[in-house]
């Protein structure tokens, strides 16, 4: 009896374990849009970082900008979510803006730069932040 429940348990943990790998595999194939900036002064606003982005060259080149603030304070929360609109563009957001600090504020903060993860994508995007309270 106790031969048959370690099987079971090692099929339980191989299924559940094939799924993971699957989902990581999709991931690395999936090219990479959405970037988030973190370390971002809490004072900048939406149209700050809309400005920002525009300036360093990526007008037209994101479809998809989530900086969450707090209703309370009406700061910023110091980061972001942008979707690119192509993995190139991205990756040229990395290399542009990881370490910026030249910002529109007085801050010493440098921005960090990483990839949003597992969201990627404009839809993806749209279904995490649909139920937000900034949607309704």
């Amino acid at each position: 009896s106790a031969g048959a429940d370690e099987k079971i348990s090692v099929k339980k943990e191989t299924a559940q374990a094939r799924p993971k790998k699957q989902q990581d595999a999709q991931r690395e194939a999936t090219p990479r849009t959405t970037v988030m900036l973190q370390n971002l002064p809490n004072s900048y606003t939406r149209d700050m970082l809309i400005e920002l982005l525009n300036t360093q060259g990526f007008l037209g080149a994101f479809d998809f900008l989530y900086l969450p603030v707090d209703f309370r304070t009406h700061a910023g929360m110091g980061y972001a979510f942008i979707n690119m609109v192509c993995a190139e563009d991205a990756q040229r957001l990395h290399r542009t803006l990881d370490s910026f600090a030249q910002w529109a504020v007085p801050s010493r903060r440098r921005c960090c730069v990483g990839w949003s993860d597992p969201h990627q994508g404009f839809d993806s995007n749209i279904q995490r932040f649909r139920n937000s309270p900034l949607m309704h």
